[in-house]
């Protein structure tokens, strides 16, 4: 009798694990920025700051975590990674009562101590969630799948895309119903019997289960669309492994890297400031935050589609398709009509997140190998963290100098048309041998 292949098991369990870290993620932390500047002695500048401050230092580490990850594979990572998030729900339920005792301990002003309370709850639940959750769940997916891997990728990006449009809206709900403290607390709880699930069914490497990638199906023809039958396959994997130093001197990492860093920017910064970009153009918050639902409609399209294109084609045209996403989701601020913002909203977030789900997970062991995926993937979502973290101030400093939020959609109008002229001067994949 032919053994079940448990990837088939990994690829749900990643899901899981990657909706997990919605806590961690900017749709997570947005719905709860008002309530937070309601009972704390800081501005929105003044929170934008401190996310900002949060993020990036989280961001320093990622590549560290790699290392780890690469070390100790998904399950001896997962489950305290999931236990920390789940501490810092909690510390963050508390962030204001903790804030006022400190503020009186101390002496110092309650408005430096409020600042300082959130920059720190904010690092620990962007290097937890964002960072090493997503990070070891698709790694460990990725590991899993090989010839397969472009399917695995299409039904794990859709999840995830779907799981992420409904996050703000269920999560409100749930604040509505319970209060936002008690919303985090329950969060917590969720998380820390999610780390039992990890313990039992993580698994970082088929090899530690006598299995092979795909179960050991090689060679196996599937019945294409004769488009598709055209094409001429790209490698899954290369000739060799690249070490992460290896990789920093090849210009593709830089493309995709950046490319995936200004996308988590622009996503961060317009999910971050929603209600107020939005609001500035008299459409209310509900409808707003429903624009997630549309959008992630266009991300699941989108990403299908590449991912079932992704055995084909070079990381180059995902990477033109993702700066499309930037500019539309960049002129966001920039127009004035409040239809066509929505439109540009809708086709500028389900473009970029549809293309980052291919570009953070595919490319990478296309490109670099397996061997050390968790240190190259580790500095590529550092950069996409530290991007994030810039993406909400840069905003809020345009608001409060301009009076709009115009000036940063320029700026990152240009920037991102200046990554698609570098596009043309990378080399598609498989155009050389890998460097000896």
């Amino acid at each position: 009798m032919k053994r079940f292949f448990y990837g088939w098991i990994i690829l749900p369990a990643a899901i899981l694990g990657t909706l997990a870290s919605i806590p961690g993620q900017t749709v997570g932390v947005s719905v709860f920025t008002d309530f937070l500047l309601a009972v704390h002695s800081i501005s929105r500048s003044g929170i934008s700051l401190a996310y900002l401050i949060g993020t990036i230092s989280s961001a320093f580490l990622l590549s560290f975590a790699g290392r780890v990850y690469d070390r100790l594979g998904a399950r001896r990572m997962g489950v305290p990674v999931v236990l920390f998030l789940a501490l810092t729900l909690m510390f963050l339920s508390f962030s204001d009562h903790i804030a006022s005792k400190a503020a009186r301990v101390t002496a110092l002003p309650e408005t430096v101590v409020s600042f300082i309370v959130l920059a720190f709850g904010f690092f620990l639940v962007r290097f937890f969630g964002q960072g090493n959750l997503t990070m070891l769940s698709r790694n460990m997916t990725m590991k899993w799948f090989d010839r397969r891997r472009g399917l695995a990728n299409a039904f794990l990006g859709i999840s995830v895309s779907l799981g992420f449009s409904a996050a703000p809206g269920l999560i409100d709900k749930m604040i509505t119903s319970a209060g936002w403290r008690e919303t985090w607390r329950m969060m917590a709880l969720g998380l820390a019997l999610f780390a039992v699930f990890v313990f039992f069914v993580f698994r970082d490497d088929p090899r530690d289960m006598g299995q092979k990638a795909d179960g050991g199906v090689v060679g196996t023809k599937r019945k294409a669309h004769p488009f598709v039958a055209r094409l001429k396959p790209v490698k899954s994997l290369p000739d060799r492994d690249f070490t992460l130093q290896e990789a920093r001197r090849r210009p593709e990492f830089w493309l995709v890297a950046l490319t995936i860093a200004l996308s988590a920017l622009l996503i961060t910064a317009a999910t971050f400031h929603v209600v107020s970009i939005f609001g500035q153009a008299g459409i209310s918050r509900s409808r707003a935050v429903a624009l997630f639902f549309p959008a992630s409609l266009v991300a699941v399209a989108s990403q299908f589609i590449g991912s079932t294109l992704s055995d084909y084609v070079g990381e180059r045209l995902f990477a033109l398709i993702q700066l499309t996403g930037c500019l539309l989701l960049a002129a966001v601020v920039v127009v004035s009509s409040p239809l066509l913002m929505q439109i540009l909203f809708i086709l500028g977030v389900g473009l970029s997140q549809g293309m980052m789900g291919i570009t953070s997970a595919i490319i990478w062991p296309r490109l670099f190998g397996l061997s050390h995926l968790g240190a190259i993937s580790g500095f590529a979502m550092a950069l996409s963290v530290a991007g994030s973290a810039v993406g909400p101030f840069t905003f809020s400093l345009s608001l409060d100098l301009f009076d709009s939020y115009s000036g940063a959609g320029m700026c990152f109008i240009v920037l991102a048309f200046a990554l698609m002229l570098f596009a043309f001067f990378v080399k598609p994949h498989g155009t050389e041998e890998a460097d000896g």
